[in-house]
């Protein structure tokens, strides 16, 4: 294939322009935006049709860079996503193979490997980081339904059952209710730790 048209989202500055200058070193791969947050890499994308949208997992905003590369599912199918993330949080991977995303590489990798893998997920193929296979095979099922996962999401950003049940049309012993079950589910101590198990799985 020709040129590869390669979208770098990442919210430090330092990592996104150490990135940009290496894929920029590569004839075969021109970076057309870089961006620092979901929201402008959807945006982005939509204006420069990158061939590979390279997302870091976690980024500020309505949008981190799983929640995008869904968006960018629905609204660029052409652009494949290469998840890029420091941790290989079980939650993290889980929720990116579930995604349809076309590869997953740690920051932590050499630099020849991402090249290979961008080049790789723009061939159509699928990427994942070596590092991580043994933990794609004994991935944890998340125990929670999606409006036990909205309800503690919601109480990991510091909402009470009142407002919680405010935001979710519930009744607020419904929500009281929902915590208890959210708690025993995750085998947790109270809501907070209920909040950090979660968190850590990705599954919120």
């Amino acid at each position: 294939m020709g040129v590869i048209r390669v979208l770098l989202a990442e919210d430090q500055h330092v990592i996104r322009s150490a990135l940009a200058a290496l894929l920029g070193l590569e004839e075969d791969l021109e970076v057309v935006a870089t961006v620092e947050s979901g929201e402008a890499a959807l945006a982005a994308a939509l204006v420069h049709r990158p061939d590979v949208a390279v997302l870091d997992i976690d980024m500020p905003g309505r949008l981190d860079g799983l929640a995008a590369a869904a968006e960018l599912r629905t609204r660029l199918p052409a652009c494949r996503a290469l998840m890029l993330t420091a941790y290989g949080k079980p939650g993290h991977l889980r929720r990116a193979l579930g995604s349809g995303v076309a590869g997953y590489v740690l920051k932590t990798a050499p630099p020849d490997e991402l090249v290979t893998a961008i080049r790789k997920v723009a061939a159509g193929e699928r990427v994942l980081d070596p590092s991580l296979a043994v933990t794609a095979w004994d991935l944890a099922d998340n125990p929670l339904t999606p409006r036990e996962a909205d309800v503690l999401r919601l109480a990991a950003a510091g909402a009470d059952a009142t407002d919680i049940a405010a935001r979710l049309h519930l009744a607020a012993g419904t929500v009281r209710n929902y915590l208890t079950v959210i708690v025993t589910k995750l085998n947790a101590r109270n809501r907070t730790d209920a909040v950090r198990i979660a968190t850590e799985a990705g599954w919120i």
